[in-house]
């Protein structure tokens, strides 16, 4: 660190750096969470929507009912939006 300021009063040319007001105001961006973007996809409403587990094999066994309900789509309830809206800040 020392040898650059060194180096750089001894180089012609402005020595400050400028920084412009925009860069300043600019915000970090947040990471979204891998794994809740692999299973969540968000929807109009600001909810969000995932596929049930269970009805990918072994569905012999299982009552047809049973697999029509794992085969629907799952809403968000109202205390995971929060949650999900979180790990997916820009939806997904």
């Amino acid at each position: 660190m020392a040898s650059t300021l060194l180096f750089s009063r001894l180089l012609p040319g402005p020595t400050a750096r400028s920084f412009t007001s925009s860069a300043i105001q600019q915000l970090y961006k947040l990471k979204s969470h891998s794994g809740t973007k692999k299973r969540w996809k968000s929807i109009a409403n600001g909810r969000f929507k995932r596929q049930k587990a269970g009805a990918a094999h072994l569905n012999v066994n299982k009552a047809p009912s049973r697999k029509n309900s794992l085969m629907q789509t799952a809403i968000s309830h109202g205390f995971q939006t929060p949650l999900l809206k979180k790990l997916l800040p820009y939806g997904s």
